[in-house]
């Protein structure tokens, strides 16, 4: 028996003897356990503590570590998001997990045993919205992330400033939304005017899309930091999985 088990196995025995209530061993079982590899750590509890499934960022890791990780997700039951992974990588584990699911344009590899949820019970709708075509990329791994995590995405692509009426016609839709993803690259000036409209929380998101003077999303992250509009917040360029993060737990 390892300390984990010990731990739980304790735990049990004083609510069995009634030294410890239920909700008092809930929130300390909701930090255990973690499964150990030389290179990570898993947490099997995430869901418990955060309410939405594990995540693991695939660049820089082996095919060797990414098929430990899943494995371990997999035994525990528990749902997994793998973003940035790339198609071949994709296909590869496919033969060794038969019900891993991937998303082309979201670039996120995903297993979903079983249903994600919110703290509340209640599904949340989000809506993510995009500058231009070119930031679909960053944006369907907010919305697919935002799905696994128990959220309704409402995506609403390509009404950015250039044509403001593009987004105009959308203002009845962003209403009846909980929070909105602002996904744009150039000058990134979509989230100042859409948090300038709405009354919602507005998570702003620079992509690295434009041409050289945006510096790769340098341009858009700072334009996105200096708004003069309230309630926004800024996540790292491209981080579409990180603004549905923070979406979830703000409509939680």
């Amino acid at each position: 028996m390892n300390l984990t088990q010990k731990t739980i196995e304790k735990i049990l025995k004083q609510v069995a003897s009634r030294r410890l209530s239920s909700r008092k061993a809930f929130e300390r079982l909701k930090a255990l356990p973690y499964e150990t590899f030389s290179f990570a750590r898993i947490d099997h509890h995430r869901s418990l503590r955060k309410g939405f499934p594990e995540a693991v960022y695939a660049p820089g890791k082996s095919f060797a570590q990414l098929e430990k990780i899943i494995g371990s997700i997999k035994r525990a039951g528990q749902n997994l998001i793998v973003t940035r992974m790339e198609e071949g990588v994709y296909r590869k584990l496919k033969r060794k997990f038969p019900t891993l699911r991937y998303s082309k344009e979201a670039r996120i590899g995903y297993l979903r045993k079983r249903e994600s949820f919110s703290k509340n019970g209640r599904i949340a709708s989000i809506a993510v919205l995009t500058g231009g075509t070119s930031d679909l990329a960053v944006a369907e791994e907010a919305a697919l992330a935002l799905e696994l995590m128990g959220r309704q995405a409402v995506r609403i692509y390509d009404c950015g400033v250039a044509g403001l009426h593009r987004l105009f016609d959308q203002l009845p839709r962003l209403k009846e939304v909980k929070a909105i993803i602002c996904i744009a690259g150039m000058e990134g000036a979509l989230a100042s005017v859409v948090a300038g409209l709405t009354d919602r929380p507005v998570i702003a998101v620079p992509t690295s899309v434009g041409y050289g003077a945006s510096f790769k999303g340098i341009a858009p992250l700072l334009a996105m930091l200096n708004s003069c509009s309230q309630g926004v917040a800024v996540v790292n360029i491209d981080n579409g999985f990180g603004a549905a993060c923070f979406a979830a737990t703000v409509t939680s």
